[in-house]
């Protein structure tokens, strides 16, 4: 009788649980450095405590992020990376001038005026003087990036003949106090709460709006109003 070799067949060992890749380890540690930033300051913030929280031991935490300004600088470009993603200049492609625009406004409006967006800034203006390596990794990934991201979509618009802009390093300088400044300012100074989705929607295309026509009246307007 021929055995079934199957049956006596040695069961294999399920062996260890897969490990983490870097990535989605580096990711944890983002997620926990952020919050102990927000909740301590950069200056108390401990690298054991965000190493704890992410669940990872120091060692490794080390070996993905040399130290505590590299760490801050990679919450910021995490943060500003996501905004790039979901900007995507090819999808301004297939809009006019106003909805690109809108979309613009609306998609850096909703980064900018965030909550936790709204903490890390208050964070970086309360310690960049102690800490110049807090305020350079704020300058240069996020508000650098995302200006340039926006410079490049009004070029966009440019090329496809929708607007004539002969500085669009300015012009997005001015889109973004337009569209940021006064609410980000109350917001940070704890005389209102940050505003929601809809409200940074109609802020956008009031703005988009104002942008793109301006204050002018027509000129017969303008002429009967100097005739009086």
């Amino acid at each position: 009788m021929v055995e079934n070799r199957l049956e006596y067949a040695p069961r294999r060992s399920r062996g260890r649980p897969q490990v983490r890749s870097d990535e989605e380890t580096r990711t944890l540690i983002l997620e926990a450095a952020e919050q102990e930033f927000q909740a301590n300051g950069y200056e108390a913030t401990c690298i054991a405590d965000i190493a704890e929280r992410a669940g990872v031991s120091t060692k490794t935490l080390y070996r993905l992020i040399p130290n505590k300004a590299d760490l801050f600088a990679d919450v910021i470009a995490d943060r500003i990376g996501r905004f790039v993603l979901e900007y995507d200049l090819s999808r301004l492609d297939s809009l006019d001038a106003a909805a690109a625009l809108e979309r613009m406004l609306t998609v850096f409006g909703t980064l900018t005026l965030e909550p936790r967006t709204i903490a890390l800034t208050r964070l970086v203006i309360g310690e960049s003087r102690a800490f110049p390596e807090v305020g350079a990794a704020f300058y240069e990934n996020a508000i650098l990036r995302t200006s340039q991201a926006m410079e490049d979509g009004l070029r966009r618009l440019c090329a496809r003949g929708l607007i004539g802009i002969d500085d669009p390093h300015e012009a997005v300088s001015m889109l973004r106090g337009m569209m940021i400044m006064e609410p980000q300012r109350a917001a940070m100074l704890g005389q209102r709460e940050p505003p929601g989705t809809e409200e940074i929607a109609a802020r956008a295309k009031r703005c988009a709006q104002m942008f793109l026509n301006g204050c002018a009246i027509d000129r017969g307007s303008a002429a009967v109003v100097e005739e009086h």
